[in-house]
Parts: structure tokens; C-alpha cells; sequence
């Protein structure tokens, strides 16, 4: 009896000391990875990835028999499927196989290096479990052959989130307009030429600052002056870097690169736009350290097709890898990103009649414009919704999609998307796009997007206020 009691004893000892090393073990991963890859992301219920997360998860436990709850790393996308979301499985009967093309794939590496890949629709009713990875999840080295600069070190990534509006002028009637909405930031756009003095913004800075609004300048050049691209960029980071030191809060770095309007055609790539970025973060930072530097925010597309980008343009999403694989993250405090045709509340995540499309939806923009930088916060630059109501004139068929939104729909809808923005942790500043642009005309309806509607009401002005504490 003795020497059985002896071996009891001497199992349970081992087994509690196998079990010690292995939380030892375990803990010793988690504190070698960063916080973010861990495990799973932090759960919020009302998350769109958080959910889509959650339900891919599940799939590829049920599959293949495995516990995923503590993962060596976790990564997510959006992703064009282009012969399917069921083109990782095997499918019987082909007219069994879902007629969908866009969706999140997740990547999940668990603690023993495995790798597991999973695919939902944005609205999670879909899930599959892959048979195997199909895509390659290898982390990419910004700046391999230590083209771009040391980044300047600065302060201006820290605050909560705020709200403000791009304005046209600051009258009376749009300063009022914007602080019974409960706005603290006033954004204009400025157009530079070669060889202007930055004094050219001094009276958009201290007009703003007379009214007790912060403001976000957009510096965009001319593609016509872009030829001598090395000079261009040494040129246009003095001119953001005397803007800096004339008092502005934030910069935008130029404004919708991934398209030909803005950036020579041919020469529009997230790498070749990154180099412009360094050079005016650096120069900006050292004029000014406390400046918000924002990324420009590309055009939200996906015209140029599959290949992702033409001699005319890049699809964002495309665009933004390209910022982030050229190491764009280093020289940004937040991440520039537009968002202007929805045509559904920004909580709904599917039924918008023109299809799926990543760029229709809010939560879908925002992932599409957070991921590829590791973290750094979203200002949504531009953010609007178009609404006809109180013009007599229909919208021109380029921006017929929005002919049936209401100009209650255009009020709400702006007020959740402000409430989401603050929620989501993601977001520092949203712009409304616009506050008081008059212009309607058969090629830009600029003010059928404007807060300030014909007549002068506001409706956008109140549900602002609720939502930002008014």
C-alpha cells in the first residue's frame, strides 16, 4: 500500500508540475508576441470583425477539431474572392456554391505555429472553413533597401475622438451651424502651386482659430508641376513644414493619390506616394512636432478591376497595402480615409441594392483603411452622405445611386456613423463632408451632400448634438 500511495503522490506531483510548465510555457509565447496577436481580438459585441471573427473561429474549430481560443497570431482582411468565397472548399454540386466575391478572410496561426484559414461575408452569414491557407501571411519589411528616412519623432497621436466639418467659409451662418452641432474642427482644402509662400494659409489658420475651432489643412499640389518628382517632394515638404509652423493643428497630406485627378498618371502607386509622405512628416514634425499629420486619403474604388491598379489609377484597398508594405505607418499619425457614397445606415452591414461592394459600407471603409497599418488610428477625412431633398433638380446620373436618400435618412445616418466612429476606439477625427457647399450641378452635387440645406435648416445639426453630448 505504501508504494502505491508513493506513486499517487508522485503522479499528481508530475502531473501539477507538467501543468505549471505548460501556463509557464504559454505565458512565455504571449510575452514574446505583440499584445494585438495574443489571442483573439478583444470582445466587442458590436463589432462587425469582432462577430465575423468569432463565427470564422468557431467554423474552423468545429472543422478540424482544435481549440483556438489562445492563438500565436490572428490576422483579418477584405478580400476579393475571384472565383468565390467557397473557392477554398470542395463543392459536390457547383450550384451548391455561394455567389459571392467579397467578404473577410482570417488568417489564424495557433501557439504551435498552424495556420488555419477561414472566409465570411461581411454580414457573417456565410462562414466557411478553408481545407487549407491559400494565401501567404509572411510580414513584410518596410523600406528593405533603406530608401525612405528616419522617422521624426512626435506628440500628436494622442486625444479622443472629435468631429468637425469641411467648410467653404467661415460666415456667421456656417459657424453657427457647426457649434450647435457640437464641432471643434473646421477643415480647408489648399491648393499649392511651386514656389508659394506658406504664409498663403495664414488667414485660413488664424480665421479658424478666431472662432475657437481647431483646423485641419489639406495640402494638394499639381500634377502638372510633379515632372521632377525628387525636387517636387523638397519642395512640397518646406512648403507643409512652413504651414506647421504657422500654428495649423492637422495636415492632410495631399488628397485622393490613388487617382489621375490628383496624381500623374502612370506614376500612382502607394510606394511612390509614401515617398512624398516621409518627406513631408519629417519636415513637419520638425517644424512642429505637435501637428496631426494624415495620410491623403485615396478615392474609395474598386473601377480598376481586379488587377487592382491601371496606368489611370488603384483601387484603395490596393493603394493602402502599398502605403503599408512601403512602410507608410512610420510617417503618419492617422490614417486619411474618405467615405461618401453610402446609401444604408452605417450600422447595416448588407442590403445595399448595388451589391456588396467593401466601399458601400461604413464598417467595411473603416476596416479597409485601419488594417494595413498596424493600429494607427482612422480620420475620416471626408465623410458624407448625398441627399437631393430640397433641390429641384433630379441628381446627374453619375450619382443616381443616392437619388432616393432622404434628407432625414442624410441626418441620422451621419449622426450613427459619428457615434460609431467614436465607439469603434479606431478613430480620432471624422470631417463631415460638407457643412455649406451650395453648388448642385449636373457633374457635382456638392450640396446635396452640405449640412446646411436650401432655405438654411440644419437637420444634421441637432442629431449631431445628441450623439456628441449636446
Amino acid at each position: 500500500m505504501q508504494t502505491t500511495s508513493r506513486s499517487k503522490s508522485n503522479a499528481l506531483s508530475l502531473a501539477l508540475l507538467c501543468t505549471i510548465i505548460a501556463f509557464v510555457l504559454l505565458s512565455q509565447i504571449g510575452a514574446a508576441l505583440p499584445a494585438a496577436a495574443q489571442a483573439e481580438p478583444t470582445a466587442t459585441p458590436t463589432d462587425p470583425i469582432w462577430l465575423a471573427f468569432s463565427a470564422a473561429r468557431g467554423a474552423l474549430e468545429e472543422k478540424f477539431s482544435v481549440n483556438l481560443s489562445i492563438v500565436r497570431r490572428w490576422d483579418w482582411t477584405q478580400a476579393e474572392f475571384v472565383n468565390g468565397i467557397d473557392s477554398c472548399v470542395t463543392i459536390e454540386d457547383p450550384a451548391d456554391a455561394h455567389t459571392l466575391y467579397f467578404g473577410w478572410r482570417f488568417l489564424v496561426t495557433d501557439v504551435f505555429g498552424k495556420q488555419y484559414e477561414a472566409r465570411t461575408s461581411f454580414d457573417r452569414t456565410i462562414v466557411v472553413a478553408c481545407n487549407e491557407v491559400t494565401v501567404e501571411t509572411a510580414a513584410v519589411t518596410p523600406n528593405p533597401d533603406g530608401s525612405l528616412p528616419t522617422p521624426v519623432a512626435g506628440a500628436a497621436a494622442t486625444g479622443g475622438f472629435e468631429l468637425g466639418g469641411h467648410v467653404l467659409e467661415l460666415n456667421s451662418g456656417t459657424v453657427n451651424a457647426m457649434r450647435s452641432a457640437r464641432m471643434t474642427w473646421v477643415k480647408r482644402q489648399f491648393r499649392y502651386t511651386l514656389g508659394q509662400d506658406p504664409s498663403a494659409v495664414a488667414g485660413l489658420i488664424s480665421e479658424a482659430r478666431a472662432n475657437n475651432f481647431k483646423i485641419l489643412i489639406g495640402v494638394v499640389g499639381n500634377t502638372s508641376q510633379m515632372g521632377n518628382f525628387d525636387d517636387y517632394i523638397s519642395q512640397y515638404a518646406r512648403f507643409v513644414a512652413g504651414v506647421a509652423a504657422q500654428g495649423a493643428d492637422a495636415i492632410e497630406v495631399w488628397n485622393e493619390p490613388n487617382i489621375d485627378r490628383e496624381w500623374p498618371a502612370g506614376q500612382i502607386n502607394g510606394g511612390n506616394y509614401t515617398r512624398l509622405l516621409a518627406a513631408a512628416y519629417n519636415a513637419i514634425k520638425g517644424a512642429n512636432p505637435n501637428v496631426l499629420v494624415i495620410s491623403g486619403a485615396p478615392a474609395p474604388t474598386g473601377f480598376f478591376g481586379a488587377a487592382g491598379c491601371t496606368a489611370q489609377g488603384c483601387n484603395d484597398d490596393v493603394f493602402m497595402q502599398q502605403m503599408g508594405q512601403a512602410g507608410a505607418a512610420q510617417y503618419l499619425d492617422c490614417v486619411g480615409l474618405h467615405y461618401n457614397e453610402g446609401i444604408i445606415p452605417p450600422s447595416q452591414q448588407s442590403g445595399d441594392p448595388r451589391g456588396s461592394y467593401p466601399s458601400y459600407y461604413f464598417s467595411s471603409m473603416l476596416a479597409r483603411g485601419y488594417n494595413p497599418f498596424g493600429g494607427k488610428p482612422v480620420c475620416w477625412t471626408e465623410l458624407g452622405y448625398l441627399s437631393p431633398e430640397g433641390f429641384n433638380t433630379p441628381l446627374p446620373s453619375t450619382f443616381a445611386w443616392a437619388q432616393n436618400t432622404s434628407l432625414a435618412e442624410h441626418a441620422a445616418w451621419l449622426a450613427e456613423a459619428a457615434a460609431m466612429s467614436a465607439q469603434s476606439g479606431r478613430v480620432r477625427l471624422m470631417i463631415i463632408w460638407n457643412v455649406d457647399f451650395p453648388f448642385y450641378t449636373d457633374t457635382d452635387p456638392m450640396g446635396g451632400y452640405a449640412m446646411i440645406r436650401p432655405g438654411g435648416g440644419c437637420a444634421a445639426c441637432s442629431t449631431l448634438a445628441t450623439v456628441m453630448g449636446g
